[in-house]
């Protein structure tokens, strides 16, 4: 199994058998959100578009795997999200089969989806590798290898000596100890040796790597063993573990 950093997603492409893109939460819709919140943004969903298509045109993917949160309101449709996603779905559609696994903000998605398109929200493995949003325990399907997740929105954020930070999204790439709270895996199953977290695909959206470590909000990331965490950037390059860069937030 071989993976490609695309720093101009952020994605990820997965190749063994097939070739796989891999996108994690797009966010359509987050600008009514905002707009309610008094921060008032123009529509970014024709952009955001137009650059999955741009790495769908360069990477030339046999399927496309949406790691969740797809759209944004919760929990229900926004005006822009109803007119918005049948077009941004069958934009994709049309071009490359699509592997849905619904995340926490995708209540209503289920009515633009088409037969076969949604996975199982505690996950599932394609080609070798499991897959979930990320928001709940992972099924024990996916024991024994790498599994790939959205949902956190990592960003590195570095500072210098006057305070100034670079944030950047990133990856973060950990082992786990296992994949539910009671240790519980198929017959014949090993623990989970690796979770990747991907970065958000919309540009709003991110979260300080230090936060999620030290206050996790998911069962994967509370698994993750902290000592041997990486950090990899969008782009693929790789930083190197999280206690080398950061020695006193690590802890």
């Amino acid at each position: 199994m071989k993976m490609e950093f695309i720093g101009e997603g952020p994605a990820l492409i997965v190749e063994g058998e097939q070739r796989t893109l891999v996108v994690a939460d797009l966010h359509f819709g987050i600008e009514a959100d905002l707009d309610a919140h008094g921060l008032h943004f123009k529509s970014r969903t024709k952009r955001r578009l137009e650059r999955l298509h741009t790495i769908i045109d360069s990477t030339k993917p046999d399927g496309l795997i949406l790691l969740g949160d797809i759209k944004h309101s919760i929990p229900a449709l926004t005006w822009q999200e109803f007119h918005e996603l049948p077009r941004i779905l069958d934009s994709l559609r049309t071009r490359l089969p699509l592997h849905v696994f619904p995340g926490n903000h995708d209540i209503g998605l289920e009515r633009f989806l088409h037969e076969g398109e949604a996975r199982p929200k505690d996950g599932a493995v394609i080609d070798g590798v499991g897959y979930l949003h990320g928001h709940m325990i992972p099924s024990p399907e996916l024991a024994g290898g790498l599994i790939i997740i959205g949902h956190h929105h990592p960003l590195l954020s570095l500072r210098d000596e006057v305070g100034c930070a670079l944030q950047t999204p990133a990856y973060l790439r950990a082992g786990i100890d296992t994949v539910s709270p009671d240790g519980s895996a198929p017959p014949g199953k090993v623990t989970p040796s690796r979770v990747l977290f991907v970065p958000s695909f919309n540009e709003i959206a991110g979260y300080d790597i230090l936060q999620i470590i030290k206050k996790p909000f998911s069962p994967l990331s509370r698994l993750m063993n902290k000592e041997n965490i990486e950090i990899i950037l969008a782009d693929g390059t790789y930083i190197g573990p999280l206690r080398a860069l950061i020695p006193d937030e690590a802890d």
